[in-house]
C-alpha cells in the first residue's frame, strides 16, 4: 500500500503572531484566528481598552493573547516596539482608514491621512517586523489585508483605490525581496465587510443594493470569511505561496 502525502499543518503552535488594527473588526477576527490555532498572539493599535478587552476574550477562550498600544504611524514607536521584543513569525498588517469621497472632494489632509496610515505606516511596520526576524534568524509570513478595490475602480474610493493598489504592488516586491530568508508576503483582498466601521454605511438602502448586486453570492462579507484565510497563510499550509493576493469577494462583478 502506497503512502499517503500528509496535509500540511495549520497549527501555530510555539509561534508569535502580531495584528496591527486589532481592536475590532477584521483585526479582532484576524487575532482570534491565530490564537484559536495556537499562536501567541499581540493585539496592536492606539487605545488601549479595545484591544486590552480583545486580549482578555482570547484568554478567556484559551488562547494566549496580550495587548500592546502601539501607534502604526508613529515611526519612532514602531522601532521601538520591534526592538524590544523578539521577532514575530507572523504580522497581520491591518490597521488603515478610508475617507470615501469624489475626487474634486478629495483634500491634502485626506489624502495624508489614508495614504500615511494604509501605506507608509504599512510599509514600515514590514519593514521592521522584517528586521527583527533577520536579526533573530526567524522565518515567517507577513500578511498586508488589502482590498478588491486594490484590483478595481470605485466611485469615491480614488484615495482608497490608490493606497491598497499601492499595497499590492508592494507586497509583490517584499516577496522577492524576502523570499532568499524563507519569509513569505501575501495579500488578502476582502470584498466589503460588515464591521462596526464599514456599518454606517450601509444603512444608504442605495448604496447597501449597489454593493450586492455585484457580489454573487448575494451578502456581504463577515469577518469570519477572513478568519480562514489568514489562518492558511500564517500556516505552512501555505509554505509555497508568495508575492500573491488571496482575493476573497464574493464573487464581484464589475456590471
Amino acid at each position: 500500500m502506497s503512502e499517503l502525502p500528509q496535509t500540511p499543518s495549520f497549527a501555530l503552535d510555539g509561534r508569535r503572531a502580531l495584528v496591527t488594527g486589532a481592536g475590532r473588526g477584521i483585526g479582532l477576527a484576524a487575532a482570534a484566528a491565530l490564537a484559536q490555532a495556537g499562536a501567541h498572539v499581540t493585539l496592536a493599535a492606539r487605545t488601549g481598552a479595545e484591544i486590552e478587552a480583545g486580549a482578555a476574550a482570547i484568554r478567556e477562550g484559551g488562547g494566549l493573547a496580550e495587548a500592546a498600544v502601539l501607534d502604526v504611524s508613529d515611526m519612532r514607536a514602531v522601532e521601538a516596539f520591534f526592538g524590544q521584543r523578539p521577532a514575530f513569525h507572523v504580522l497581520v498588517n491591518n490597521a488603515g482608514t478610508n475617507r470615501p469621497k469624489a475626487l474634486w472632494e478629495v483634500t491634502p489632509e485626506d489624502y495624508d491621512a489614508v495614504l500615511d496610515l494604509n501605506v507608509k505606516s504599512a510599509f514600515f511596520v514590514a519593514q521592521h517586523a522584517v528586521k527583527a526576524m533577520l536579526r533573530d534568524g526567524v522565518v515567517g509570513s507577513l500578511i498586508h489585508m488589502g482590498s478588491q478595490m486594490g484590483h478595481v475602480g470605485g466611485p469615491r474610493r480614488s484615495l482608497y483605490c490608490a493606497s491598497k493598489w499601492a499595497i499590492e504592488g508592494m507586497n509583490k516586491a517584499f516577496a522577492l525581496d524576502l523570499a532568499p530568508h524563507g519569509i513569505r508576503s501575501n495579500t488578502i483582498a476582502p470584498t466589503f465587510i460588515e464591521t462596526p466601521m464599514t456599518r454606517p454605511f450601509f444603512e444608504d438602502k442605495a448604496f447597501l443594493e449597489s454593493v450586492l448586486a455585484k457580489i454573487k453570492l448575494g451578502r456581504l462579507g463577515q469577518v469570519e470569511d477572513l478568519m480562514g484565510p489568514v489562518l492558511f497563510l500564517a500556516s505552512d499550509a501555505s509554505a509555497l505561496i508568495t508575492g500573491t493576493s488571496l482575493i476573497v469577494d464574493g464573487g464581484w462583478t464589475a456590471d
